[in-house]
């Protein structure tokens, strides 16, 4: 047998194991079966901080593969956890009943052993461990929103909130990646909290957290609703970082929740109850980032436009931005980020708007993704108008007061206030065949929303009628 290090190699053998389960479960359940075997593995070749009694690791389980070796496995999920109380409930024990022959199952032992970790080190696990995450959010399309958001996205918010220290929240945490991110540089300087609905993508968060040296306890010890069960009553956080489901509806609404203090969220869509959900969680001095459909920057549907214009009023919204299409895998409507702040020093009164839609490289026909310089761009121009070193620039960015914002509606899309820029102003400019395809996507994508709008217009109507 000849073993593999290094995180392109595992990855290649362990994408492989993976392939090798396809049309036997669903994605969303093999990803959870091979990266609970992944973690298995590295927990007994580099145990780190974990305890693993001799039962439960790699070599013993592969001594005794002849016999039950998927009950062998869920044995030995169960060793580990008893062993970790951070890891109680966490770890998958899906192997005996997971719907897998045992000599698949032998198989997979035997080709994942080629995976050498010892020596490795935990980052070799927590890049082999996000590269699964994106491979199988590819592999899932729609469903994979619950739990991956694009790295470069989350690089973005990151980047510009710069979360490196104190209480860092995600209300909708999905697989912790956000989290991930925010530690890479400054992990033992942030405790974090989170919350998820989905108990698969809970437990993937969990094993994130503990796969990248980080507390597991603060996404909870249980998955609950984050309208309905707020499971970390009375955080005030220093930074907060979210990708909440777009356009959520018959989400667990109550007229009276004290969240509300900018108005009563419509029950078909959640935008503005995630915002103010947000907003209830930010310290004295808080920050937060979170990507939303770009109707909310526009919606006045069900009182939406009512609660926009409170927080712009309430100088909580310090930075919109628009981003550019295809990002998402996922979903084919347009996003942006909403950043807020509690104290945007001298920057009191006004708003910062970045059109970034221009922005990005098509790595294939379908999907764009920010680069480093794209990122940076933007980060930068935040910064720079936090402090001093800011300039408009016609077409990208511009600083408005809130009576500029107030005399377009509370209108928050950036493209109302950056103006155009000339080719001699944008070098970089947007290359004619992407610019169609983007704007066909996002004319579709419109499309869908006006469906959307449509309904909900109907439904209120029939109200009205009965």
């Amino acid at each position: 047998m000849s073993e593999v290090s290094g995180a392109k190699g595992i990855q290649d053998i362990l994408w492989k194991a993976a392939n090798r389960l396809r049309g036997t479960m669903d994605a969303a359940q093999y990803k959870e079966f091979v990266l609970g075997l992944v973690f298995l593995k590295y927990v007994s070749d580099a145990p780190g901080g974990f305890r693993v009694p001799a039962e439960a690791r790699w070599d013993h389980l592969v001594a005794h593969s002849a016999g039950d070796i998927g009950r062998r496995l869920d044995d030995a999920m169960d060793a580990i956890m008893r062993e970790n109380p951070a890891l109680g409930g966490v770890l998958p024990k899906i192997f005996a009943r997971g719907g897998v022959e045992g000599a698949t199952l032998r198989e997979l032992v035997t080709l994942i052993s080629d995976a050498r970790f010892a020596g490795a080190g935990q980052d070799v696990l927590g890049e082999v461990y996000e590269y699964f995450l994106e491979k199988f959010a590819r592999a899932e399309g729609k469903r994979a929103g619950e739990f991956y958001t694009p790295a470069s996205v989350v690089k973005l918010l990151v980047d510009v909130l710069e979360p490196f220290h104190g209480k860092v929240y995600d209300p909708c945490c999905g697989s912790g990646g956000m989290f991930v991110q925010a530690g890479r540089v400054h992990g033992r300087d942030i405790a974090v909290f989170g919350q998820e609905g989905n108990e698969r993508t809970w437990r993937l968060a969990k094993m994130n957290l503990a796969i990248h040296g980080m507390d597991p306890d603060g996404i909870g010890d249980r998955w609950a609703d984050t309208f309905a069960d707020d499971r970390h009553p009375g955080l005030l956080a220093d930074f907060i970082m979210a990708n909440p489901p777009f356009n959520m509806s018959g989400w667990a609404r109550r007229e009276d929740d004290p969240r509300w203090a900018y108005g009563i969220p419509p029950r078909g869509n959640a935008n503005f109850a995630w915002l103010q959900h947000m907003v209830a969680k930010l310290g004295e001095r808080g920050s937060a980032g979170v990507v939303l459909s770009n109707g909310s920057m526009s919606s006045r549907l069900s009182g939406e436009g009512e609660i926009r214009r409170r927080l712009v009023e309430d100088d909580l919204v310090s930075c919109m931005v628009a981003l550019p299409g295809n990002l998402f895998r996922t979903t084919a409507i347009p996003a942006c980020l909403w950043f807020l702040s509690r104290d945007k020093g001298a920057r009191r009164g006004q708003i910062l708007f970045i059109d970034a839609r221009g922005l990005g490289t098509m790595v294939d026909r379908t999907e764009r993704v920010l680069t480093d310089a794209d990122v940076a761009r933007i980060a930068d121009r935040y910064h720079g108008w936090r402090g001093t070193a800011y300039a408009d620039v016609p077409g990208f960015c511009f600083s408005a007061s809130l009576a500029q914002v107030a005399a377009n509606d509370h209108v928050l899309n950036p493209g109302r206030y950056v103006g155009a820029a000339s080719a001699a102003e944008d070098p970089g400019a947007e290359p004619a065949a992407d610019r169609i395809a983007r704007l066909t996507k996002e004319l579709y994508a419109q499309f869908e929303e006006s469906a959307r709008l449509a309904a909900a217009v109907r439904e209120q109507l029939g109200k009205l009628d009965g």
